[in-house]
């Protein structure tokens, strides 16, 4: 199976991200009944002391490990937004909110799409940068920074619920950030229970209420989660995923058997790697 870039830079992060899921510091987080009450977004408690972050300071951070050439054409980009008109500007942001995806830096990605929704407020916009900044907390490895991405992301999925209400989108959204970066992680795991109540193959809601289950040690229901979520779009992710919960189980020949299909899928030879050794320990 071919990849494309952002494909095999995506796959290669799966063991980063999935170390950083588990070390996030969730609270309380048990499964709460399923009868129980989704209460409103309004009222959960949110960070309030993250520090403010700088967009001119992600983009000269992020733009470190870039060639030079797009370093150029960024730099550029950016040159032209301090003599740009309002209507110059939007179109500006999109094509640097569009070189930064290209090359999966997310914390400036986000903070462009923030920007785009602003001048142009509308729902699809404000959720489009919610899930921009979910993309890059998740990814970030600042612990200044992150509550600061998890605040933003709140605060876009909420303006993008004021527009159309109680959508699934917004309330996945809005769960997995309550789950992941403040004080109320119950809120969350009732948002993306209801989510799942009212479309169960929700892949999106599936997978982050696996990852949850596995950092409360519910592997069980871990391994259900991820079933489903294979179901509905099998990924080396998601059988990574399954892999890792059937090995805290001890249930180590369903560990490697999802194991290979995760490097089967991947096939990327640093997961390849990785893969074999974890075969190897299995195996013994």
């Amino acid at each position: 199976m071919m990849l494309n870039k952002k494909q095999i830079i995506v796959i290669t992060s799966v063991i980063l991200l999935f170390g950083m899921m588990l070390m996030l510091d969730i609270q309380g987080l048990v499964k709460p009944g399923e009868g129980e009450e989704t209460q409103s977004a309004a009222t959960t408690p949110t960070p309030t002391d993250a520090k403010s972050i700088s967009l001119e300071e992600v983009s000269k951070t992020s733009m470190e490990g870039l060639n030079a050439s797009l370093k150029s054409l960024i730099g550029d980009l950016e040159s032209q937004l301090k003599s740009a008109s309002d209507d110059e500007k939007l179109e500006l942001y999109k094509k640097l909110a569009q070189q930064w995806d290209d090359v999966n830096l997310t914390t400036p990605s986000s903070l462009y799409y923030e920007l785009i929704a602003e001048k142009e407020p509308n729902f699809e916009a404000w959720l489009k940068a919610g899930d921009k900044f979910t993309d890059a907390y998740q990814q970030s490895m600042d612990t200044l920074v992150q509550p600061v991405l998890v605040q933003k992301a709140i605060n876009s999925y909420q303006k993008a619920d004021k527009l159309k209400p109680n959508t699934l989108e917004v309330k996945t959204g809005l769960g997995i950030a309550y789950v992941s970066g403040t004080p109320n992680p119950m809120k969350g795991i009732t948002l993306l229970l209801d989510v799942v109540k009212q479309d169960p193959k929700n892949l999106k809601a599936n997978l982050n209420l696996g990852l949850f289950s596995m950092k409360s040690g519910q592997f069980d229901r871990a391994v259900e989660r991820f079933k489903t979520v294979i179901e509905i779009a099998p990924s080396a992710e998601a059988w990574f995923y399954l892999a890792s919960s059937y090995e805290s189980m001890n249930r180590n020949a369903d560990a490697i058997a999802a194991y290979l299909k995760t490097k089967e899928i991947a096939a990327d030879p640093n997961m390849s790697q990785f893969v074999d050794r974890k075969i190897n320990e299995l195996s013994n």
